[in-house]
């Protein structure tokens, strides 16, 4: 891990910087993380969509799937692997619709604009599923208000799912952010699974999971946690995890090992800052490296630069 002032971006094919960015040490387009290595559908131009109907057949082939626009009430959307699916220019949405990548491998989502799923259902929900980068999203719904369980969760992974990155996204106005590992019973199917790195997100206003991990390796850096009023990083059901150089600003519970579940998580935090953002770990974690190289930027710079080069419009196709 290295901690730097500045430095210069490796970009991606077929995609371009916006401007301005904030000064910052990790690249803004690069895959860093246990998904490293995703490729998706690969670097051809694709297909673009514009309507749901489009969206929904292009998904059942896969390669690279630009959207363009913002589109209503396309449901749940169904993932085959070897996917892209990308978001033109800065204004590329789904609304009142959602993906599932279920039983597949290689996909990457970027530059989508999620803003309330159909009842009952995830924005995003990755089940018994590999190597997904999700990058550059904005997640939110109608915030915390009405019934928690009308909407479920923002980015959730489960059953098994494995090697996965999340970052530069903001996730916000929400009851239920991003649940890694669905119950406290699944040990046999989880144990050993679900690597998740986190980096550079924003969590505002989220009510709780952000994320909630179960039995899997975490790895939160340079996040910015803002106004959460319920918990924050909740580590549960003996998985271990790693959380560093990330700002919390009134975060109830900002990070806690001993919430809802039997059994305890495992903790390291260090060179994070919390304002009004207690935290308890009851058990010492283990997990002090990671298994990849990255660049972290300091905590107290971190909600400035997820502000500026977070969400959609940064990284534009």
């Amino acid at each position: 891990m290295h901690f730097l002032s500045a430095a210069s971006a490796a970009l991606t094919v077929g995609s371009a910087y916006a401007s301005p960015l904030m000064p910052r040490a990790a690249a803004v387009d690069q895959l860093v993380g246990y998904a490293a290595g995703t490729t998706g559908g690969g670097s051809g131009s694709g297909t673009t969509v514009t309507t749901c109907a489009a969206l929904t057949t292009a998904a059942k082939t896969g390669g690279v799937i630009k959207i363009s626009g913002n589109l209503k009430d396309c449901g749940i959307v169904k993932l085959v692997g070897n996917t892209s699916i990308l978001g033109v220019g800065s204004s590329a949405g789904l609304e009142n619709s959602g993906f599932q990548v279920r039983k597949v491998s290689n996909v990457i989502i970027r530059n989508i604009k999620f803003h309330t799923p159909p009842e009952g259902k995830d924005l995003v929900d990755i089940d018994e599923s590999t190597k997904i980068w999700v990058d550059h999203c904005d997640f939110s719904s109608v915030g915390i208000v009405g019934d928690k369980d009308t909407y479920d969760g923002m980015l959730d992974a489960k059953h098994g799912s494995d090697l996965l990155t999340f970052s530069w996204n903001k996730f916000h106005d929400h009851w239920k952010g991003s649940l890694i590992g669905h119950s406290d019973n699944n040990a046999a199917e989880d144990t050993g699974k679900l690597h998740v790195t986190y980096h550079h997100n924003l969590f505002e206003n989220v009510s709780s999971r952000l994320p909630s991990i179960r039995f899997g390796t975490l790895h939160v850096y340079s996040s910015c946690y803002r106004k959460n009023p319920t918990s924050g990083i909740n580590v549960r059901m003996g998985a271990q995890a790693l959380i560093e150089a990330s700002s919390f600003t009134d975060t109830a519970q900002a990070i806690i090992t001993n919430l809802d579940s039997d059994e305890e998580g495992l903790a390291i935090e260090r060179n994070n800052v919390f304002s009004n953002s207690p935290v308890t770990i009851t058990k010492a974690g283990s997990l002090s490296s990671v298994p990849y190289s990255y660049t972290a930027d300091a905590a107290s710079a971190a909600c400035g630069i997820v502000d500026k080069s977070a969400g959609v419009g940064v990284v534009t196709f």
